[in-house]
């Protein structure tokens, strides 16, 4: 896995459906080569009826995507500036 992305930096997605779109790291799956980015890949998780959460709830949350989909957003900036020039 990349050692350029940690967490905390900002990326660019620049593949799939979320292309373009940025935010900030998470977390880094290491394991499993994936990445949670701030506000990309959102899905719908059902929660249960629980003490705490008495009617239950749907909640939207970031899920993973493979690291090789993402670019360090200062990488990504410095090469969109050179094909402009």
């Amino acid at each position: 896995m990349s050692k350029g992305i940690k967490r905390g930096d900002e990326v660019v997605v620049i593949t799939g459906v979320h292309k373009g779109e940025r935010g900030k790291v998470l977390e880094i799956q290491r394991v499993n080569n994936r990445i949670l980015v701030e506000g990309v890949n959102l899905v719908k998780k059902h929660q249960r009826k629980t003490q705490e959460n008495p009617e239950g709830s749907i909640i939207e949350k970031e899920a993973s995507i493979h690291y090789s989909n993402v670019m360090s957003a200062t990488k990504h900036d410095a090469r969109t500036a050179q094909k402009a020039s």
